[in-house]
């Protein structure tokens, strides 16, 4: 692309105004809110949270944003930071096939940290939120499959440009400043896919979270940055993905919302397991197999899955999310911890050239004979409605223990009916425990 990438970027996002959403977009973005905040109380109670919050967010209690699932207080970037590794702790957040990550654990920490100070409503928020996921979404069409494919962690990388965007509308700026806060996060953003399966792969979304809020707060502030961080030599895209910027990546999204494209996940594990575990869960359910009868499993998948989540002897629970053969084994046996080992033992992954990232074969070898079973899980809901039915149910089973049954469904009614929301504030009201 010719010099004026990151403008462009910056112009097809900046003009997002709440009023002017399609339905469909805005109920999507209701279900990342809803989503994220399930996922994230559930996730303040992770070992990993609480080591942030004594390591950083502890030392400034009392500060001016809220905590989720914690009655602490803290500054804006301290709750940036710990809400963005508590939402992505469990590996349960959704993702999305155009961004190459996860779209609202970087970007919804951001804004949280934002509307009490702000006084933001719910329309501006959710605003604001689509602004983000679709920023973020569009720098990684523009950068192509060599950003993911050299180590990068989207999340963390693209995931600092699409919180900068998110907090950049909601505070208003101008575009000279929006390409300030672009540029500020470019220089910043890190983080590398070979911390999956360890605590620092939260820490990513967490770190995307606080780098793109203080981009934004810096250049409200006048700070400046290069304005053309993506496109310049030795810019992002370069350094990070080897190549300019494709324009028509662009031109292929114009009047699009991505933000509808979001997928949702019912296993707390990589998106990439996902579909193996469908096809396991379903083979199970046909056939009801007794694990001692299963000779060999295969799962057949794209090789690109290899380098992410085949991890052959999970040692620990976050491997183990990045385990087909764990994860497999465990749909196969539908919960029998103990029997999990021996059946791991006996799944064999198998790459597919042409495959695709979302879609898994399973084949159960058993003395009966041969059963196979396929999924796709890169297909985003047509039915919205059933959607929200079900993240409702992941909503209120992540978010009951940690704020009680009536606090959950308070906490789901305001974030499923956000536009209505005079104060959004009063979603972390309901986040906290107690």
């Amino acid at each position: 692309m010719s010099a004026g990438a990151t403008l462009a970027l910056v112009r097809a996002v900046r003009g997002i105004r709440y009023e002017e959403i399609p339905a469909d977009a805005l109920e999507a973005a209701r279900h990342c809110l809803l989503d994220f905040l399930g996922c994230a109380l559930a996730g303040s109670r992770e070992p990993l949270t609480g080591i942030l919050l004594e390591s950083v967010a502890r030392s400034e209690d009392g500060g001016a944003a809220a905590l989720i699932g914690r009655r602490e207080r803290t500054t804006w970037l301290a709750a940036a930071l710990v809400n963005g590794a508590a939402g992505h702790a469990l590996d349960f957040d959704d993702t999305h096939t155009v961004m190459s990550g996860h779209p609202s654990a970087p970007v919804l920490p951001a804004l949280l940290a934002l509307v009490e100070s702000e006084g933001a409503g719910g329309p501006r928020l959710l605003g604001a939120l689509v602004a983000g996921i679709e920023l973020e979404c569009r720098l990684g069409a523009l950068l192509g499959p060599g950003h993911y494919a050299a180590g990068f962690h989207a999340t963390a990388t693209l995931g600092a440009f699409g919180a900068a965007a998110a907090s950049a509308h909601l505070l208003g700026l101008d575009e000279e400043q929006w390409l300030h806060a672009l540029g500020l996060a470019g220089t910043q953003a890190a983080g590398l896919k070979s911390a999956f399966g360890s605590m620092a792969k939260p820490l990513h979304a967490g770190r995307a979270a606080e780098t793109g809020l203080l981009a934004a707060l810096l250049a409200r502030g006048g700070f400046t940055a290069s304005p053309a961080i993506l496109e310049a030599p030795q810019g992002f895209a370069a350094t990070h993905a080897g190549a300019e910027p494709r324009s028509e990546a662009l031109e292929r999204w114009a009047g699009r919302f991505l933000v509808r494209d979001t997928l949702f996940k019912y296993h707390a594990a990589c998106y990439l397991t996902h579909a193996a575990i469908e096809a396991a869960s379903r083979l199970r359910t046909r056939h009801a197999f007794a694990p001692e009868r299963i000779a060999r499993v295969e799962v057949r998948v794209d090789p690109s899955l290899l380098a992410v989540c085949n991890v052959a002897e999970p040692r620990t629970g976050l491997e183990g999310k990045f385990s087909l053969r764990a994860t497999t084994a465990m749909a196969l046996l539908g919960g029998i911890a103990q029997r999990l080992v021996r059946l791991r033992d006996r799944v064999a992954v198998v790459p597919v050239a042409g495959t695709g990232p979302t879609r898994t074969t399973v084949l159960v070898e058993t003395e009966a004979g041969a059963f196979e079973a396929a999924a796709d899980t890169g297909v985003p809901a047509t039915d919205l409605d059933a959607q929200r039915e079900r993240l409702t149910r992941k909503f209120l089973a992540l978010a009951a223990p940690v704020v009680g049954r009536a606090g959950a469904e308070a906490l789901a009614a305001a974030a499923l009916g956000a536009d209505g929301l005079a104060d959004a504030a009063e979603l972390l009201r309901l986040a906290r425990p107690g």
